[in-house]
């Protein structure tokens, strides 16, 4: 998570949605500096599942701060200079380790809140989406209306076609960059013309993409459904959403720091 998006607020304590654990889901006890956060790490995205697990082993999350707090949005920790960081310091650019390649296992897993999710750079230095090796984020959201949701779905619909037409033009790129060269312009229309075709058909069940349980989810509990596809969704909270809460409703400055530190002290596996 890398945006800005200052939303402030706070709603009631919500469990998360319903999850029955799966062989290779893996525990985690968060300890913070307010309470213990149990997390749930999904055996399904096993890149992100072992790196957390390499890193909790490690030591990396103890003494790491909350570093960026929104409310009605999320809560991220896990930068390595957050630790002993002293009052004011902006965070967030720290990273330990090497990127991960991105596991959407998207509708399974969505921004519901209580969502673990990877924090990763932007798609401008980022376009295949990796995730930070060491950097999350818990959703806390808001509630969505039916109408936001529908307004979200035809947009996220629109960029995925964006995202396939620009995919098979990286694919063509020596034969695009050859008919410029060329200033072969026909030619340059018949492959935009064929790729576009391509892209119509490549995405032509691209009609729904949020289930009836999601939008349910949505509309009851709350989330950030507008991050859904762009973020790996890795886990969610099992206990503690209590803490998530009194997190996020901690007083931030204008980088979204608390200005009283909320640490994880320690971190481990629960066997």
């Amino acid at each position: 998570m890398t945006q800005q998006n200052n939303e402030s607020g706070a709603q009631d304590s919500i469990a998360p949605a319903a999850y029955t654990i799966q062989p290779g889901d893996v525990k985690v006890l968060l300890n913070t500096s307010l309470g213990d956060i149990t997390l749930l790490l999904y055996g399904d995205t096993p890149r992100h599942r072992d790196n957390f697990i390499k890193r909790v082993e490690a030591g990396d999350y103890d003494g790491v701060l909350f570093h960026r707090v929104i409310g009605d949005f999320m809560i991220q920790t896990g930068d390595p200079d957050s630790k002993n960081a002293p009052k004011g310091k902006m965070l967030g650019m720290g990273e330990a380790g090497t990127e991960i390649e991105a596991e959407f296992l998207f509708p399974k897993h969505y921004h519901h809140r209580g969502a673990i999710a990877a924090a990763r750079q932007g798609d401008q230095v980022n376009p295949e989406k990796k995730s930070s090796g060491s950097q999350f984020y818990i959703v806390t959201g808001k509630k969505f209306t039916k109408g936001q949701l529908d307004q979200m779905e035809r947009k996220a619909i629109m960029q995925h076609k964006q995202d396939v037409f620009n995919q098979l033009a990286a694919e063509h790129s020596d034969s695009i960059k050859a008919l410029r060269r060329n200033r072969d312009t026909a030619g340059l229309q018949a492959l935009q013309d064929q790729l576009a075709k391509e892209t119509e058909r490549l995405t032509a069940n691209d009609t729904v993409i949020y289930t009836p349980e999601m939008r349910a989810d949505y509309m009851t509990n709350g989330g950030t459904p507008h991050l859904d596809g762009a973020y790996t969704v890795y886990g969610r909270v099992l206990e503690g959403m209590d803490i998530v809460e009194k997190i996020e409703r901690a007083e931030t400055d204008a980088n979204d720091r608390p200005l009283e530190d909320i640490k994880i002290i320690s971190a481990k596996i629960l066997k």
